[in-house]
């Protein structure tokens, strides 16, 4: 998909939503992406390969499908790319600007490859504000595309992404600590919360890439 769409939303905010558009020769590589959550052991990763073109808004739907997050808070990249002056946070800017805060730039608006500029450069992900998960991405490579693959496509992983709102990584150690032990006065309230959840479970060939646009266009958009 390549597009330059302009809406607005209800509240008056232009919305930009564009693709970068690429040589030829570039469009034929994908990006390979590693993804860690950090302050978690084991390690909990993801290996994701992404389109050229793609904006970060794209690359941000991407890890949340790999990972297994389900996209329901504030998210940002903290970014500086090999040969820039300064840092940047890239992702859902707060359009109120309340609280003093470094500003947020539109990911929809912005080509990955702005900063994901050469081999090894990383950020770090922040995911719900409230829970605070970070993880470290960093771009390991330029990949000509394979034939018949759709892309995204996750390539390698291990372990379960935390269920969502289980309270960051403190949270996280305790809810395994429950499950743990059914002798625990709060493992059966803790096992119907989780439902089927499990730790150590990591089914690539199910994850399933929602489109970029689409998710934009729900999460902002939508009447």
């Amino acid at each position: 998909m390549s597009r330059f769409d302009r809406n607005y939303t209800e509240e008056g905010y232009l919305m930009n939503y564009e693709t970068p558009k690429l040589s030829a020769s570039f469009k034929r590589q994908v990006l390979q992406f590693r993804i860690e959550l950090e302050d978690i052991e084991p390690a909990i990763w993801r290996r994701i390969q992404v389109p050229s073109d793609c904006n970060f808004w794209g690359l941000h739907v991407a890890l949340q499908d790999a990972m297994g997050w389900l996209d329901y808070h504030l998210h940002r990249f903290e970014i500086k790319g090999k040969h820039k002056r300064n840092e940047v946070h890239i992702g859902i800017p707060d359009f109120d600007r309340f609280g003093g805060i470094q500003e947020v730039f539109p990911g929809w608006e912005i080509p990955v490859i702005d900063y994901f500029n050469d081999l090894g450069v990383t950020a770090r992900y922040h995911y719900d504000y409230g829970d605070d998960w970070f993880h470290a991405v960093k771009l390991e490579g330029y990949i000509f595309r394979e034939k018949e693959q759709e892309y995204p496509c996750c390539v390698g992983g291990a372990r379960a992404c935390p269920h969502e709102d289980c309270g960051g990584p403190p949270g996280y150690v305790n809810m395994i600590e429950i499950l743990s032990d059914p002798e625990n006065e709060e493992y059966e309230e803790m096992r119907s919360w989780a439902e089927d959840w499990h730790q150590e479970r990591f089914e690539r060939e199910n994850i399933k890439f929602d489109n970029p646009y689409g998710r934009w266009v729900y999460a902002f958009l939508r009447r």
